[in-house]
């Protein structure tokens, strides 16, 4: 039943009303696990892939969230995931332009001079020669033409508020995957699964945030091999300092931008600093990279102290822009 009419949906031939009711009533009982997983892997099949050899998609991660958190934060994920490419981690990012912040992932990328116009093949190009490379969302679901009139129409969050960030065309088989509320933590952890999922981290914070916060602790659920375990990530016990969310607070596009870059430069905030490492670190761990924690977290700051992140970006500028 849910399948059928997710599928009808993507092929634009469930009628306006009846779409809507669907999806009314989806988050009336609440969507379950399942739910999630089967209209993650419909809306995989409906999108343009990107055409990634298998060995690289094997090694592909993506670093990001549901959004909604209304946190005014700079672009975190972004800049992880930025960080991480410099790493020699494969980085297929999936993001848009900003829906519910000033900036979105696009939009930042767009203000570091990252061209974001390539086709598929050009998109892969980008990945084996950079280890970046940016899934620009609108170009890549075609289906949502049918989609996006019907979730305007309704006034509270649908099942897509969700499904973004489990939908890579690339075929990510890692994550760190933030979401607005720890309600979801469990859902998309057991939905990550049934989609085949190599390892990954679900993360949300206790201040309401879809990334690992540095002003508290935060809920996570960790994928390996089709378990899933929970935990609590506390900063204090990294020795990183807690800040408040103020300390992270972003801007719009050209602002971030600036943030991103002085971050590379060594001219941040330590909390700017501090949370991109803080992140990067789960990654590198949910990655493979990083034997634990604490290396991974090593890792994060030789990245920024020794200028490699910053030299990184401007080859993927220049790569993203001679293709």
């Amino acid at each position: 039943m849910i399948k059928e009419k997710f599928e009808k949906l993507f092929k634009g031939e469930l009628d306006k009303n009846e779409a809507r009711e669907f999806l009314i009533n989806l988050y009336k009982v609440g969507e379950s696990a399942k739910d999630i997983a089967i209209a993650s892997d419909i809306m995989r099949k409906y999108s343009i892939k990107l055409p990634i050899p298998k060995e690289l998609q094997n090694r592909a991660i993506d670093v990001v969230g549901t959004g909604g958190d209304k946190s005014g934060s700079f672009n975190i994920s972004t800049t992880v995931s930025l960080l991480l490419s410099s790493l020699d981690l494969v980085v297929a990012k999936h993001g848009n332009r900003s829906i519910t912040s000033k900036s979105g992932s696009a939009d930042l990328l767009e203000a570091l001079g990252v061209n974001l116009n390539l086709i598929p093949d050009k998109q892969v190009k980008m990945l084996e020669e950079t280890g970046f490379t940016f899934i620009f969302a609108i170009k890549h679901h075609p289906a949502m033409k049918y989609i996006m009139p019907i979730r305007k129409s309704i006034e509270h969050r649908t099942i897509f508020n969700i499904l973004g960030p489990l939908t890579n065309p690339a075929g990510a088989k890692k994550y760190l995957l933030g979401v607005f509320s720890s309600n979801y933590i469990e859902k998309i952890a057991q939905a990550l699964v049934e989609l085949n999922t190599k390892r990954a981290f679900v993360v949300s914070s206790r201040d309401g945030m879809d990334e690992i916060s540095l002003s508290t602790v935060t809920d996570f659920a960790y994928i390996e091999d089709k378990r899933v375990s929970k935990g609590v990530i506390d900063p204090e016990e990294f020795e990183f300092k807690l800040a408040p969310k103020e300390a992270i607070l972003g801007g719009d596009a050209n602002i971030n931008a600036e943030i991103t870059k002085d971050i590379f430069s060594n001219r941040a905030t330590d909390a700017q600093r501090d949370i991109v490492i803080l992140n990067a670190g789960y990654a590198l761990f949910a990655d493979g990279k990083a034997r634990d924690m604490q290396e991974a977290f090593e890792m994060g700051r030789y990245a920024i102290e020794s200028g490699r992140a910053l030299k990184h970006l401007e080859y993927i500028v220049k790569v993203s822009n001679k293709l």
